[in-house]
Parts: structure tokens; sequence; C-alpha cells
């Protein structure tokens, strides 16, 4: 079978950095040597696809949940949304908003697109929102 040694569900991964107090905060598998961690996001255009739902210190395990459409998952709200919106990170600019995620801004620039809000949400709240791999949105002024 082509499909063994796979795994569902949350998965076990060292912290490439000090991710205390950041449960709830999309992050970035990246390795250090070839050997997988997690990280905040650095840029707006990071591949944030896993969810932190364990937090540790730098170097130990923390566990996270992979973005799939299948399930819904709940992330941190950097400032409010409505049910429907398109749900992109925060910006990486702040590092108080990195991992955050925030509904998709109208100031002109490009934004990856990583679910659909399903409800309102509000500044710091877990909001529910379903992962969808939009990709690019590009919004010009």
């Amino acid at each position: 079978m082509s499909q063994s040694d796979t795994r569902t569900g949350d998965v076990p991964v060292l912290a490439g950095e000090d991710l205390t107090g950041m449960n709830g905060r999309l992050v970035v598998l990246t390795h250090d040597s070839g050997v997988p961690e997690v990280k905040l996001p650095s840029e707006n255009a990071d591949l944030a696809f896993y969810l932190l739902v364990d937090e540790n210190t730098d170097a130990a395990l923390v566990a996270v949940r992979p973005l799939e459409a299948g399930r819904n998952v709940r992330a941190v709200l950097e400032g409010t949304c409505n049910p429907g919106d398109v749900i992109v990170l925060a910006d990486t600019g702040t590092a108080a908003d990195k991992g955050k995620v925030r509904a998709l801004p109208a100031v002109a620039g490009t934004y990856r697109g990583l679910g659909i809000a399903e409800e309102k949400g509000v500044d710091g709240q877990l909001l529910l929102f379903r992962p969808a791999m939009i990709g690019n949105v590009v919004v010009s002024e």
C-alpha cells in the first residue's frame, strides 16, 4: 500500500521558537537541519496550514492540527469579522499578531485565503472558521 506510515489528527512536532501562550495561533512547518519544527509566520504570505493546539517552549514538543476542510477550527482573531468573510493571516509586521487570523482587509495587497468565518467575531476571541485553501486573493484599490 502506498499510504502506509501516514497519520490523521493532531501531530506532535518540535517548537522552533518559544510558543508559550500561543495556543489557537496558526504556525508554519519548517525544519532545523532536516528535523521538522513549527514557528509563527514571519510573512503574510507564509504557508501557515497548522493550528497550534498544545503550546510549549523552544525545542520542546508541541501539538499542531493540520487545517483541513472537513473539520472547522478555532483561531485567535485580530479585529472583527462576520460569517462568510474570507479569513487570512493577521499582519505579521505586528509581533503581537503573528499567527492570528483576520477578515480579508479592504487595503490593496495580496493575501492568502485560509478559510471562511462561520460566526461573527470580535478581537481576541477564538474564531470558528472552516479551512478552505482559497489561495491568493488580490485586493485592488
